[in-house]
């Protein structure tokens, strides 16, 4: 079992979590507020209501469970394939493209049920636009921070409240992932021209910047539907009766692009991110793997 990659891919998603969350929470916000019109608007405006702090509202529990589910991602990806080659007796030989994208697919697909609850503590933070610094006279925020919100959401809907949403999440991540995996290789070994040189690390950046922007080039759609999931019923009445009838609803109410509408967004933000993520996984890992060399991912290069 490769233990290296559940180590480095805990600390690569922590360090993914800290540089794109003011871009997450706009995300969301996006995807689920009608007062918000696009990017811009919505971040002069949270800027504006909540100051800085209102970018990074419900980060703290998202930093602990990308943390343990990016952990999950790796390590199931890296022993997917491991076992998927043992399994055709090629245990030195690299990994086929097919191998890449199943291997993403178990990984994005594991993640989700330690995934699930940080998530939707983290959606509804994150589209809870009042401020704890508001006057008397304002409205005053429902939640006062991730364990509150946690505990808030099992005691009126239940433990299975911290599961709404985790069909289009396991919808969304196990293609998004096996995207991504995908694309990150393809990139690697274009880059590399084929061989098993390292990469430089700006290379390494790049591969993960553009497989960053593949994966939620997939998962984007899912992820529109997963948020608004999350967010029924948290303000008045429920419009949605299950996973079909959002889907079926949000394009008759909003039309098929809005499924797109956060697109830009979410590219924006996976860019910069997965530079870090792979970065952080590809140096620890490396730091970390006592075998001396490795077939399925490049090595950096730091000279």
């Amino acid at each position: 079992m490769h233990i290296a990659d559940f180590l480095s891919g805990s600390a690569a998603g922590a360090c993914g979590v800290a540089v794109g969350f003011p871009l997450d929470t706009v995300k969301v916000r996006i995807q689920t507020q009608k007062q918000f019109t696009g990017v811009y608007q919505c971040a002069v405006e949270t800027l504006s209501k909540e100051g800085v702090h209102g970018f990074f509202k419900g980060m703290s529990l998202p930093l602990t469970t990308v943390s343990l589910t990016s952990s999950v991602v790796f390590g199931t990806y890296r022993n997917c394939l491991q076992c998927m080659k043992q399994a055709r007796g090629a245990d030195r030989s690299p990994s086929t493209k097919l191998e890449v994208f199943l291997a993403g697919l178990a990984g994005g697909v594991a993640q989700t049920s330690v995934m699930s609850p940080g998530d939707i503590v983290k959606v509804r933070l994150q589209c809870q636009a009042e401020s704890m610094r508001e006057g008397a006279g304002k409205l005053r925020p429902k939640y006062h921070g991730p364990v509150h919100c946690l505990l808030s959401i099992v005691k009126e809907e239940g433990f299975r409240g911290l599961y709404r949403g985790a069909l289009p999440l396991m919808l969304r991540d196990g293609p998004s992932y096996a995207t991504y995996f995908l694309t990150y290789a393809t990139v690697s070994e274009w880059m590399s021209g084929g061989s098993n040189e390292k990469l430089h690390w700006s290379g390494v950046m790049l591969a993960g910047g553009v497989a960053g922007i593949a994966g939620w080039t997939v998962g984007t759609p899912m992820d529109v539907i997963k948020a608004r999931l999350q967010m029924d019923g948290t303000q008045g009445l429920k419009r949605y009766r299950g996973f079909f009838h959002c889907i079926v609803e949000t394009a008759r109410a909003d039309g098929a692009a809005v499924f797109f509408r956060s697109l830009g967004i979410n590219c924006l933000r996976a860019f910069p991110v997965n530079m870090v993520v792979f970065f952080t996984y590809e140096v620890l890992t490396a730091f970390l793997q006592t075998a001396p060399d490795r077939v399925d991912s490049p090595h950096i290069g730091l000279e």
